[in-house]
């Protein structure tokens, strides 16, 4: 446990793949690019936290694909869900918001890549929105 007692955790749909973070959560941003809507279906809503604070289990269902020259998307291969984000150039996971169990205490800070938003929906509430597209070979 965390000197702050901090202890979130998540799983994807079925349950095969579990994790635990014993840290801090940072504030949640909305990725609209292409590739996470693509991912996703609508748009990824991710949190981040030091790499080291995390706890993966049921590695053998977890699935990682290269996304990009720099980062990897992981994935439930037994349910499909959305999970994790990694870039190579720091040492942060990005976990979707979707898969923590209970309250996890942090709010919006801001959207990215809005210019490649779906044109069905809005962007509602006080986050800023920030609207540079995002190069085809990047992630969030």
């Amino acid at each position: 446990m965390t000197a702050g007692g901090e202890i979130h955790s998540g799983a994807c749909l079925c349950g095969a793949v579990r994790y635990r973070v014993s840290g801090p959560l940072e504030p949640v941003v909305g990725c609209h690019c292409t590739m996470c809507r693509k991912q996703t279906g609508h748009f990824l809503a991710s949190t981040s936290v030091a790499t080291e604070d995390l706890v993966i289990e049921g590695e053998p269902s977890l699935r990682w694909y290269q996304s990009s020259d720099f980062a990897r998307r992981g994935f439930c291969g037994v349910c499909g869900s959305v999970l994790f984000w990694e870039s190579d150039e720091r040492p942060r996971m990005a976990i979707a918001m979707g898969g923590f169990e209970g309250p996890t205490g942090v709010t919006w800070d801001k959207h990215i890549f809005v210019a490649d938003k779906g044109d069905y929906y809005e962007i509602e509430g006080d986050a800023p929105a920030l609207g540079r597209r995002r190069p085809k070979s990047a992630g969030p």
